[in-house]
């Protein structure tokens, strides 16, 4: 495919998705990855989908819209990627005080929530530590196998008229009277004038092949896996810390306690967030952390053996909104990166925002407050 209508640069499920959107709106579309699908930040992913952790503002709205659209993409798709809508319990370490008011603020804007006591907590997760007494079950938090979903949406866009070219490193943004015209890569040229920037961790890279910026960092996390097991997690469990976490700009290691199940019995625990760069080394002491602070959440995984564990870079943007929009310089440029955490969870909502925008048709929210331009004086 010399001449599409788009191109989508990144396989990831936030390109995955963009590519699915606008194929169903009747363009067509190639999809570019300097990898395989899934080979950067989606496949070092535990496929959450969540709304339990934003704070009322537009990325809840976004990931509220994101969340009933990953639903409709299974129909659309074909069910083939663990989508479950499983809910979330957050439980307080402590002071359950700051997490019961955030639900209530939550719970006025489209959220469903139910304050847990310490029986009903309980009877949500029989293995939970005895000692914690409160929480929150979020009802419409889900979760995925976010691999098999970017792979099962590429095939969809290939089945639908589109095309997709692993391997195949873009070298230069070709920039014509401050409009994209294409792009040069090691696999050929390819020219279009539409180009999504789906990138995740490298799209300020990108962007400054087209002349222009974007202030996207990797924040590097851990993820540890064990071997299948029995069933001792119903739900996507995590402490209040969690929150904080994710909603902080501190470049020092951060962990928090998160445990889930999957549909293969393995158990999925995280999380830790540090901005340092592209440093991909293994730092065993932060896995021993996150093993002892779940197990101080399910004193039963004591007996579970680790099987694995990994490692991935999420687009951090400062803000903590994802960036998604034209470009400021360049017309025709579009991103949809700087997800952080939470690019599976946002990817379809997302991708209708892109699509929207493109085509010049209202959606379902004002996406001004991800726009690029609000970096217009903005830098790292």
């Amino acid at each position: 495919m010399q001449s599409p209508d788009a191109i989508v640069i990144g396989a990831g499920i936030v390109g995955a998705s963009s590519a699915l959107s606008l194929t169903n709106a009747g363009l067509k579309v190639l999809v570019i990855d300097r990898g395989a699908v899934s080979s950067g930040t989606t496949g070092a992913g535990e496929g959450n989908i969540l709304v339990s952790d934003k704070d009322p503002g537009p990325e809840l709205t976004l990931a509220l819209r994101s969340r009933d659209l990953w639903f409709e993409m299974q129909e659309d798709v074909g069910d083939s990627f663990e989508l479950e809508a499983k809910g979330g319990v957050v439980v307080a370490r402590h002071d359950d005080g700051p997490l019961l008011k955030l639900a209530a603020e939550q719970s006025q804007h489209g959220v469903t929530t139910q304050k847990l006591n310490q029986s009903s907590l309980h009877e949500l997760e029989p293995y939970l530590h005895p000692d914690f007494h409160s929480g929150v079950f979020y009802p419409q938090d889900a979760q995925c196998q976010p691999m098999l979903a970017a792979a099962q949406v590429i095939r969809t866009v290939i089945a639908r008229g589109g095309a997709f070219i692993s391997q195949a490193k873009v070298t230069r943004i070709v920039v014509e009277n401050g409009a994209v015209a294409g792009i040069e890569t090691s696999k050929g040229i390819f020219k279009a004038p539409i180009i999504i920037n789906a990138t995740g961790t490298w799209a300020g890279e990108l962007a400054e092949m087209a002349g222009s910026h974007l202030p996207i960092a990797p924040r590097k996390g851990f993820i540890l896996v064990t071997e299948p097991t029995k069933k001792y997690v119903f739900h996507k469990v995590y402490d209040s810390d969690y929150v904080t976490n994710v909603a902080s700009s501190d470049a020092d290691l951060q962990t928090s306690t998160v445990v889930e199940g999957t549909r293969s019995g393995t158990i999925l625990i995280g999380a830790s967030r540090e901005r340092i760069g592209f440093d991909g080394s293994m730092n065993y002491e932060i896995l021993r952390r996150l093993a002892a602070q779940a197990t101080s959440l399910f004193p039963v995984l004591r007996d579970v053996q680790l099987l694995r564990a990994y490692r991935g870079f999420r687009p951090y943007a400062p803000d903590h909104l994802p960036v998604i929009g034209e470009d400021l310089k360049v017309r025709g440029l579009w991103h949809s990166a700087g997800h952080e955490g939470a690019g599976i969870g946002l990817a379809p909502g997302s991708a209708a925002l892109i699509t929207d925008a493109i085509l010049g048709r209202e959606s379902f929210m004002d996406g001004s407050p991800f726009s690029p331009h609000r970096f217009a004086t903005v830098s790292l």
